[in-house]
């Protein structure tokens, strides 16, 4: 089981991708947050191996996360906005879901997380 977070501030969009985890088996749903700062504790109750994680988010964005953090979980971008794939991928993310995410999509990028952690 790949041990899942997601962090996202948008209920709507967070409560989607907390139901595609839900539905896919070798996922599992560890905890939800609104902003990235939050990581941190969260993931002191368990590890957490693959985080689904917003950019735009009003506090810290998603990108500003992960230019500062340098010890991480394998991260797949959720983000209304295609323009930020190339800087996330600089940044070593293992996948860019574009909003609306579709079960499809959700799928391969889970696969290959799944593919990546084995």
């Amino acid at each position: 089981m790949i041990n899942c977070l997601v962090i996202d501030d948008e209920p709507l969009a967070r409560e989607c991708i907390i139901d595609y985890v839900q539905k896919v088996d070798f996922l599992n749903f560890c905890g939800a947050a609104t902003n990235p700062t939050q990581i941190h504790a969260l993931s002191i109750k368990q590890p957490i191996d693959l985080l689904f994680l917003d950019i735009q988010m009003p506090e810290l964005s998603g990108l500003d996360y992960l230019k500062n953090t340098t010890k991480r979980p394998l991260v797949i971008l959720t983000t209304a906005y295609p323009s930020y794939a190339l800087e996330g991928f600089e940044l070593d993310v293992l996948d860019y879901l574009v909003k609306p995410i579709t079960f499809k999509r959700f799928y391969k990028a889970a696969t290959k997380a799944q593919d990546y952690y084995q």
